[in-house]
């Protein structure tokens, strides 16, 4: 039990202090993971608990889905990306086909992989002082 606790904690410690990058990326990792449990679960003839995971893959893709930020024209790219996956997690609910999760995992993979990439190009970027000085100047008003 205290085991548990102390586990507990530092997940709540560790969800509390991350970045909002940090969170979503923590998004992608847990729905592939409850991707592959939900897998696990199929495979094992257990349709109860592979729709509770396949419905925690869903209720990821619809968190990404509800807060894309439409300010930035990709938005709508995103938005057809979320209602595929959305649409094939209710086809594996329907079918248990473990084979279509397999397919949104890969593309889950994919978008985590790049989000990654995302993350270090930014923190590339503001290690170099010449990024860091038009930071600066951007925030100062003045053009760099």
């Amino acid at each position: 039990m205290l085991k548990q606790n102390g586990y507990a904690q530092y997940q709540n410690s560790k969800i509390m202090t991350a970045s909002p990058a940090e969170l979503t990326l923590m998004l992608y990792d847990g729905a592939i993971k409850f991707g592959n449990i939900a897998i696990a679960a199929m495979n094992e003839k257990d349709p109860a608990k592979a729709h509770e995971y396949i419905v925690k893959v869903e209720s990821i893709i619809q968190n990404f889905r509800l807060t894309l930020d439409k300010k930035y024209p990709v938005w709508q790219e995103f938005e057809n990306i979320y209602t595929y996956l959305l649409r094939r997690c209710h086809e594996c609910n329907v079918a248990k086909d473990p084979e279509i999760m397999e397919e949104i995992l890969t593309h889950l993979r994919s978008m985590r992989d790049n989000w990654k990439e995302v993350m270090k190009a930014a923190v590339a970027d503001t290690s170099n002082p010449a990024a860091q000085s038009r930071v600066v100047s951007k925030r100062s008003g003045n053009r760099a």
